[in-house]
């Protein structure tokens, strides 16, 4: 009997008129209603015929997640009267109940994805709602686009709506061709907000790690708003991790604990959503319970602020969740749980002063996640590259680009990107590629059910308390009773059945898991270097940590691991031993020989290499390596260590120093010499001494000052001219030839004061006067002047006042200007 009733009191019933209406115009409409208010349960009634006597229609209903997808098709089976499984039934991965009569169908958005690529017309389904679109969850996304260009070129007539939790609906409303947004009004009572931060300052979260201190805190605020307040209390933490540590800390408290989340077994699942009547509840859920499940009985919510988002990191083929600060929009929808019945309370567990200074919403899946699955979705759709597909956001071009290559990696697509035969059997196991390949090609070797089994272990990571040895933990989930083990068992019969027919292989269990994990996450097979570490294919370093089990194993294949911020190695959290023949077998696209001519050490360093990725496997030493190479790597050297490493003579030091200042005063046809320059040019000043060399020794036997000037400009004639304009001495009126300095600004001619009597003017080089450094007659600066005509009008008589007391025996004439220049003193003149 249908409980009219109950449905009766759904807030959302006051907007299905107009949704029917604009579904009756357009076919399309977007849906907004609040948490709680039916849009879930009452809406798809309606559109199927269940209730308010409408034609009967078959409706397909798309939810995130297998545990609402489960309660709402209870839910809805309880409105009209029934068990699920009669006119309202289920699908999720590995579990189907439904029936003949079956009109309302509730399903993951990956079981949907997996029926729109058997069957785009969706024959008989009438119309499908997308449920909690606002989370931006990819799946609800792919759907979506893949609807609509089913819409346009196949079912125009397929009813589509959007049904959101929040009011930002524009952006839908315009994907879905400017369909109309109805608005459905929830019953929200007042819900006051407690700023409760921690005491102490917390360390942010990173990875999967969050700091202890915050979780005891989360706690103590869980204890606080059951002595402060009434009713239950729904707290939200990131994961099941967190939950279970936060649920140990509240032993001993007056009210139930129960935990919500993906993993929790159905029973479970069924009390937090039935309530209770026999006492005060405190249910620690993951975000599921944000939009996705009602909970009954809640007046207070603690929130802890944090979320768990997918993050890849495709330089080093780590994909992971990570642990985030919650955004505003997550933190109204959870605050907003605790006044669905009656007023309530929210205790944020962060300061005010942070909240505007968080994410307005959620970052869509598509941007942060591993688009390997999206891309092979789009692939078998017949759009590789995903342009045609309309997406609320289109996809990374460096993610889309990864996920290429994985698929061209594992079979699934040609070198154009278009499906191949394996790719299309692939997408239809409701696994990733990479856990797909490693199914298939783990069949063949293992046998399938072995290699089911180590998939469904890699598809659900265990419980930490299984280890981090991957073989270990299939034989614990093999004797195992706990509810993980209960769904490992469950997903190995559904892989099972996909490749029963696949030969089987005899071996050890340890070595089938290696083998299975290698071919998932070939690029994660690694090698020890000693005391826990080891260096993964992909070119980074994984870590062990100090009590495991695995630090003597010589090669891993590293299962799970994410990379903390601003670590240089990997942390490995599941692994399994294999030997370098399985990691050959697993990587061989990776596999690479060859000669290496590098500069490494010092030295040109000549060897031939084979690798696995970033893996050297063996390494010998090459004798008689190519010319082209050599000079490659040589020409590295001198980019790396400097021209240094050629013979640079006083002499030529000075050369480059006079090019130098010839090319800054008068530029071409006069050569840059600077160590760049030189370097982009070496084949023009080098050669052929440079093709000769082989080792660094010959780089030392090079004169750098007759290399340089093969650099002169003769073919102008020009540099004939360079003694002319740059001279390497100048002649001073006593006879010597002085040395011009051009390592600076300036060119420096350093004399001593007496040779330049009878000199008027500064000397000149290329036009430019030199800065002349006077000198005393034991060669110690007495002053500098690039204005030798003033010197001698205005600082000589200062100078010769000095300069006559400290050397009475030179010659110190009133008027320098008149008199002959000279090098010796007064009685040797008088000699001569």
């Amino acid at each position: 009997m249908i409980r009219t009733d109950a449905l009766d009191q759904l807030p959302v019933r006051t907007a299905v008129p107009a949704l029917e209406r604009a579904l009756d115009d357009r076919g399309v409409a977007v849906l907004c209603a609040p948490p709680g208010t039916g849009k879930t349960t009452l809406v798809p009634l309606v559109l199927a015929g269940l209730t308010g006597g409408g034609p009967v229609r078959r409706v397909l209903v798309a939810e995130p997640r297998r545990i609402a997808a489960r309660a709402a098709a209870r839910r809805m089976a309880w409105l009209v009267g029934e068990q699920a499984g009669g006119r309202v039934g289920f699908t999720v991965r590995g579990e189907r109940v439904v029936g003949r009569d079956t009109v309302v169908e509730v399903v993951t958005t990956g079981v949907l994805l997996q029926r729109l690529q058997r069957d785009q017309e969706l024959a008989g389904v009438d119309a499908v709602i997308i449920d909690e679109c606002h989370e931006r969850h990819l799946d609800a996304d792919t759907v979506a686009a893949f609807l609509l260009d089913v819409r346009e070129a196949i079912r125009p007539d397929l009813r589509l709506v959007a049904a959101s939790a929040t009011t930002d609906a524009q952006g839908w409303a315009r994907l879905l061709g400017d369909a109309p947004v109805v608005e459905a009004q929830g019953v929200s009572h007042p819900v006051e907000v407690v700023w409760a931060p921690p005491a102490a300052p917390v360390r942010p979260p990173h990875g999967m790690r969050v700091d202890p201190a915050l979780l005891t805190h989360v706690a103590a605020t869980v204890r606080r708003a059951l002595a402060e307040r009434d009713g239950d209390v729904l707290c939200f933490l990131p994961g099941v991790g967190e939950i279970g540590r936060v649920a140990g800390q509240l032993a001993g408290v007056a009210a139930e604990v129960l935990q919500v989340h993906g993993r929790a077994p159905a029973a479970v699942q069924d009390a937090v959503l039935a309530g209770s009547s026999d006492g005060r509840r405190v249910v620690l859920a993951t975000s599921v319970a944000e939009s996705s499940l009602t909970v009954p009985g809640v007046r207070v919510v603690v929130d802890s602020g944090l979320a768990r988002e997918p993050r890849t990191d495709h330089a080093r083929g780590l994909s992971a969740l990570t642990t985030v600060r919650a955004s505003q929009a997550a933190g109204r929808q959870r605050a907003g749980r605790a006044g669905r019945e009656a007023p309530g309370a929210v205790y944020r567990c962060w300061a005010q002063a942070e909240d505007g200074r968080l994410a307005r919403f959620p970052s869509p899946e598509i941007k942060v996640a591993d688009l390997a699955a999206f891309a092979l979705q789009a692939a078998c759709w017949g759009d590789p590259d995903a342009s045609g597909l309309a997406l609320l956001d289109p996809p990374p071009a460096g993610a889309m680009s990864a996920a290429r290559e994985v698929l061209t990696a594992v079979g699934a697509v040609d070198a154009d990107g278009r499906v191949t035969d394996r790719g299309v059997r692939m997408s239809r196991l409701g696994l990733h590629p990479r856990l797909a390949r490693a199914l298939l090609d783990g069949a063949a070797e293992v046998g399938g059910r072995r290699a089911a089994e180590v998939v469904a272990l890699l598809s659900e990571e265990p419980p930490r308390e299984y280890g981090d040895d991957l073989a270990a933990a299939l034989r614990t989930a093999r004797r195992g009773g706990d509810g993980y083990a209960a769904r490992w068992r469950q997903e190995v019969r559904r892989l099972s059945s996909s490749v029963k027919d696949a030969a089987g292989g005899s071996g050890p269990d340890d070595a089938a898991v290696g083998l299975v994990a290698a071919l998932a996450f070939p690029e994660r097979v690694a090698r020890a270097r000693g005391e826990g570490a080891f260096l993964m294919a992909s070119g980074t370093g994984a870590e062990l940590r100090d009590s495991s089990g695995l630090r003597s194993a010589p090669w891993l294949a590293v299962a799970v691991a994410d990379r903390p911020a601003h670590a240089a190695s990997a942390r490995v959290r599941l692994a399994a031993v294999i030997d370098e023949d399985t990691a050959r077998a697993a990587a061989g696209h990776l596999l690479r020989g060859g000669e290496e001519v590098h500069w490494a050490g010092g030295d040109v360093v000549a060897r031939r290499v084979e690798r696995l990725g970033a893996v050297e496997l063996s390494v010998r030493p090459l004798k008689q390596p190519a010319p082209g190479p050599v000079r490659e790597a040589l020409v590295e050297g001198l980019r790396r260590e400097g021209l240094g490493l050629l013979r640079w003579t006083r002499e030529s030091e000075q050369l480059r120093e006079r090019l130098a200042f010839l090319h800054r005063e008068l530029g071409a046809p006069w050569p840059d010499v600077s160590e760049g320059a030189l370097l982009e040019r070496t084949e023009q000043w080098l050669e052929p001494e440079l093709s000769r060399a082989r080792r660094r020794s010959d780089l030392a036997r090079i004169d750098a000052g007759q290399a340089l000037r093969r650099l002169l400009p003769w073919a102008t004639g020009e540099a004939v001219r360079l003694d002319e304009l740059a001279p390497e001495r100048i002649e001073v009126p006593s006879g010597s030839r002085i040395r011009v300095e051009y390592g600076g600004a300036q060119p420096v001619l350093a004399v001593k004061l007496q040779e330049l009597f009878g000199l008027r003017e500064t000397p000149r080089v290329a036009g430019v006067p030199v800065l002349v450094h006077l000198l005393s007659p034991a060669g110690r600066p007495a002053a500098v002047t690039a204005d030798l005509a003033s010197f001698w009008r205005d600082g000589y008589r200062a100078v010769r006042a000095d300069l006559r007391g400290r050397y009475p025996k030179h010659p110190w004439p009133e008027d320098p200007t008149t008199v002959e220049a000279t090098r010796f003193t007064k009685a040797r003149l008088k000699r001569e």
